[in-house]
């Protein structure tokens, strides 16, 4: 496939189908719904795609795997900066066959897509010990896929960008590290792009019932805590980005719509503030009249992200 063709097929994917089953699992994080499983692309002769490489030494469940792409057109020795996609889905769905990869390639980039355990398998913080798990392991076997373990950065939507969140901010956290491998790596991120993720999940409940008037229908934070917040505040805490934020914390873009229905704006609102006030740098886009991963036509959102990575990751930083 001819770059020009990679283009124009990364366009109209980006624009439809990835993000059309990435809002039918976001929306999960309110009803368990079955969500559609992506048809992979088919990686491109200007791509290697490494499929179903598992992360934890010695499992072989498929929730512990994930899938990486390469581009060729690097030049030899040449160590590429890597983004991290993590799905959404309520943590009860979703699948690394989520094509976002192709966006991330095509902005320069080697992409790694990630599963990890879902909330009918186990509670967190299995979640994070999985997410975190897999950038150790990226970090332990980057010299085999020409991977810079110094230049990782983190991209997800909804629960996604909950754990994606989470992973930034908790760096070193030995409660949420987890045993699932490598632990001579670290599993810091360089930089963190949440798409209206969840950040305070002792309170996430009640502002959403403040701000539509309505409870969940399906508790679906009560089943990654295993109890309501109220009934678990420590667990609560211990999920919850805005926690852990320290000045060390790397770079953060945050978007999120101000009609979110799902789980509202104050969330990021409160994780950016938060961030901006131990000195992180942080960007928050406040898409006007946006729901839960519809951003009314601002396609710029993308490539936003895009140029946020690329100037994070292959920019030298002072």
């Amino acid at each position: 496939m001819q770059a020009g063709s990679l283009r124009s097929s990364t366009k109209s994917f980006l624009l439809s189908g990835a993000l059309q089953a990435l809002l039918v699992c976001a929306a999960a994080f309110v009803a368990p719904i079955a969500c559609p499983k992506p048809q992979p692309l088919v990686a491109p002769d200007s791509v290697t795609a490494y499929k179903d490489l598992f992360y934890v030494p010695g499992s072989h469940n498929p929730k512990q795997a994930l899938d990486l792409y390469i581009p060729k057109d690097h030049r030899a020795g040449e160590k590429l900066p890597l983004i991290i996609w993590v799905h959404g889905g309520g943590w009860l769905g979703g699948d690394k066959s989520e094509n976002m990869w192709m966006q991330i390639v095509k902005g320069g980039f080697a992409a790694a897509s990630v599963n990890y355990r879902f909330t009918d398998e186990a509670q967190f913080p299995a979640q994070i010990f999985d997410v975190k798990a897999a950038v150790r392991w990226l970090r332990a076997h980057a010299s085999e896929y020409d991977i810079d373990p110094n230049r990782i950065g983190a991209w997800g939507a909804s629960a996604g960008g909950h754990l994606v969140a989470l992973l930034g901010t908790s760096s070193g956290i030995k409660e949420l590290e987890g045993d699932e491998g490598n632990p001579s790596f670290s599993s810091r991120v360089e930089a963190v792009c949440d798409y209206f993720g969840p950040s305070d999940l002792v309170d996430v409940l009640d502002q959403r019932q403040r701000q539509t008037g309505k409870a969940p229908v399906e508790p679906l934070v009560d089943k990654l805590l295993g109890g309501t917040p109220a009934e678990r505040p420590e667990k609560a805490r211990l999920a919850s980005p805005v926690t852990f934020v320290t000045k060390h914390a790397p770079p953060f873009l945050i978007v999120h719509g101000d009609r979110d229905p799902i789980v509202p704006f104050q969330q990021s609102l409160e994780l950016a503030e938060t961030l901006k006030k131990h000195g992180v740098e942080c960007s928050l886009i406040i898409v006007r009249g946006g729901l839960h991963g519809d951003f009314k036509g601002r396609p710029d959102i993308p490539k936003t992200t895009i140029q946020f990575f690329k100037d994070k990751l292959t920019t030298e930083r002072k």
